[in-house]
């Protein structure tokens, strides 16, 4: 059960935190890195002035991705499971995140220092998402990457529709089963976030935090069913 959810509310997380902060902080993509990177160079191409936080997404991105690879090999060593460890990671940064921004006020001006920093917190705990997706759930796709698992889903369906080795077939099927979740949570993630966004503003980060706690509980559920 936890395997089969814990990557969908992941997926939900990722789609409503990226919405949100681009809605509310000035364009900024929390998960979506590529995005931010086309925004920045069509600045600097046009010779428009790029924001701080723009500026600053992509290193901060890099930089708690391997902060976050450092924690796994140390807890790894440690002989301790990783993932629930990088989930009440992603959790506090989440929820440091929503803080900020409600600090910031209803009207946040996207180039205050507490809104920039707001910002940095929502892009590494995307960060620490896309980096435990790898380290600590085997066989799941990138829970905040549409682009890569769109084009995985469709050539899967694909091979499913036109195949002729029944092996081949069902890898396909297989992988198929486990994309396809993840991408309608993203896209549900993404318009929830918006109608949140659209109703109660920067406080709808109350969202993705919520649901970063609901995906710490599900990693630590099975550990307390073995303990009782």
């Amino acid at each position: 059960m936890r395997h089969n959810l814990l990557p969908v509310v992941l997926s939900l997380i990722a789609g409503s935190a990226d919405v949100i902060s681009f809605l509310g902080l000035g364009g900024l993509f929390a998960a979506h890195i590529t995005g931010n990177l086309v925004i920045l160079a069509a600045h600097i191409v046009t010779g428009q002035a790029a924001s701080v936080a723009l500026l600053l997404s992509v290193p901060t991105f890099m930089l708690a991705l391997g902060l976050t690879r450092l924690l796994a090999a140390g807890l790894e060593r440690a002989g301790r499971s990783s993932l629930a460890s990088l989930l009440l990671l992603q959790f506090l940064l989440l929820a440091g995140f929503f803080v900020l921004c409600v600090l910031a006020g209803p009207r946040a001006d996207p180039k205050a220092a507490i809104a920039i920093a707001a910002g940095m917190l929502g892009v590494s705990a995307l960060a620490v998402q896309n980096a435990l997706v790898q380290i600590s759930l085997a066989d799941v796709p990138s829970t905040a990457v549409v682009t890569t698992n769109l084009t995985r889903l469709t050539m899967d369906l694909g091979d499913i529709l036109l195949g002729r080795d029944s092996a081949e077939v069902a890898i396909a099927r297989r992988r198929a089963q486990h994309t396809w979740p993840v991408v309608l949570g993203f896209a549900a993630g993404a318009a929830l976030g918006a109608w949140c966004f659209a109703n109660i503003g920067l406080w709808s980060l109350a969202l993705p935090a919520a649901l970063a706690l609901l995906a710490l509980l599900l990693s630590l559920r099975p550990v307390a069913a073995r303990a009782a």
